[in-house]
């Protein structure tokens, strides 16, 4: 592994290729060129507090972003589709003093345009790497969204320990299509490449198509990308010469892995991280992968379980449990907010996920789900929503589904599938899903949509359910 006291963006900082490193449709840069744009931008920020970038899927965003690490600005990636709501709550509670990038007419603040084509020579000191970078908001599902602050050194021990889980070298060509104002798409997509040396191509949506003509060997993407990758099945092949697909943001279901491990001839790699934790789990390039299984813990990052009552949870592959997470990639705290951020450690320093799992005595970890929504207390017992989903998704009519628990004065929450599919009825996929699992776990409802509600990263929005 790399020393987290090295530039952050390693390659950036060292390389000379002159060939194009990254692309984003049909628009490249080199290493140098990039280097020197984004000094560019350095030159004309330098000083500032915070800044906020117009997170596009675009080469100014790119120059953007590495303009402000370059400078040591701490840098607010904002979607470009947020409404004006969302987009004053980031603005006021980040407290940026200039919008990088073009503006949508209701930002006040000083606008500095990126132009890609600019250069500058001036040579910026390396800032310390306990110092801010990024402060990515959250979806805000329990509130308004929140800042969470993430340093330089917890960015740089994410992505080396990843280069030790996939294998990933200066060797490889990552592809991706994702936005670039997650932590998915922008730390592990484009900061990931500028410190391993690996170029990238950028799809600017992650069409099959695209991803199958970008001829990568390390491809990235949500369950929904993989999904329709495989209901392309020439698309899907054209992937076989591929050394590693990366799956992540949201659980891939086991049909969907199984089609894409058939088709492209390589099972691919799931992951597990938050905003909050970064990356924190993996399978290996050169391990098991295993379908509904995220893997190990990342080199220096630990896991545990607890239960209601803060006692550990055994290992078994099958006892739920809190996860919580110790290691050098977590966030510093949510900014502004010190009681938010103390609630959301433990008294030892561990951080709640707030996410439910399961861990086989490998040490091997499948998510459940969320707890305040995908752990469902019916009838005296505790069910994972993840396990009725993976059921359901057995079933050869169901292309989707989700599971939520609703208040219920016998059971105190009942079980509630909405799947979506073809020629289905509740009876039936009740009826399936009893024969798979225990009877207690089988949906008291059942309910067909045309389509689940996703955010832009593909998870279920189970709070519009």
């Amino acid at each position: 592994m790399k020393d987290t006291n090295q530039p952050l963006l390693t390659a950036l900082a060292t390389g000379s290729a002159d060939g194009p490193f990254v692309r984003v449709g049909d628009s490249s840069m080199s290493l140098g060129a990039l280097r020197g744009a984004a000094a560019a931008v350095a030159d004309r920020i330098a000083g500032a507090g915070r800044v906020a970038v117009n997170a596009t899927a675009s080469l100014e965003t790119i120059v953007a972003v590495v303009g402000c690490l370059t400078s040591g600005v701490p840098v607010v990636p904002v979607p470009p589709d947020s409404g004006p709501a969302e987009r004053r709550h980031v603005l006021a509670d980040s407290g940026v003093q200039l919008w990088l990038g073009d503006a949508p007419g209701d930002v006040e603040l000083p606008v500095v345009p990126i132009d890609v084509s600019a250069r500058s020579a001036t040579s910026y000191p390396e800032p310390a790497a306990e110092s801010p970078a990024l402060i990515v908001y959250t979806s805000g599902t329990t509130g308004a969204p929140k800042g969470v602050v993430l340093s330089r050194s917890a960015i740089a021990a994410c992505l080396d320990a990843l280069s030790d889980m996939w294998g990933w070298t200066a060797e490889d060509t990552l592809v991706h299509g994702l936005p670039l104002f997650h932590v998915h798409g922008l730390v592990l997509g484009v900061l990931g490449a500028l410190r391993v040396g690996s170029p990238l191509t950028h799809t600017v949506r992650p069409k099959p198509a695209a991803y199958a003509e970008a001829r990568g060997s390390l491809y990235f993407g949500v369950p929904t990308v993989w999904s329709r990758v495989c209901a392309e099945p020439s698309t899907a092949r054209a992937l076989r010469s591929a050394r590693l697909l990366v799956s992540g943001s949201a659980p891939l279901p086991k049909p969907v892995f199984e089609k894409l491990a058939g088709l492209t001839g390589s099972a691919p790699i799931e992951r597990y991280g938050m905003s909050e934790t970064l990356i924190t789990l993996s399978t290996r390039h050169d391990g098991e992968r295993r379908p509904g299984w995220v893997g190990l813990p990342l080199p220096a990052v630990r896991t545990r379980l607890r239960d209601d009552r803060g006692e550990p949870v055994r290992r078994d592959g099958q006892s739920l449990g809190q996860l919580q997470v110790s290691g050098p990639t977590l966030f510093d705290g949510y900014l502004g907010l010190p009681g938010k951020t103390a609630e959301s450690f433990t008294e030892d320093g561990w951080f709640r996920t707030g996410d439910i799992a399961v861990v086989d005595s490998g040490g091997f970890h499948r998510i459940v789900g969320r707890e305040s929504v995908d752990l469902i207390k019916s009838g005296g017992y505790r069910i994972g929503a993840g396990e009725v989903e993976h059921a359901l998704l057995a079933h050869p009519g169901v292309r989707e589904a989700a599971v939520v628990g609703v208040p219920d004065d016998d059971l105190g929450q009942r079980i509630v599938a909405y799947v979506v599919g073809d020629g289905l009825d509740g009876a039936t996929v009740t009826e399936f899903v009893a024969g798979t699992l225990s009877v207690h776990k089988r949906p008291r409802e059942v309910r067909i949509l045309e389509a689940l509600p996703r955010n832009a990263m593909g998870k279920v929005q189970k709070n519009l359910l």
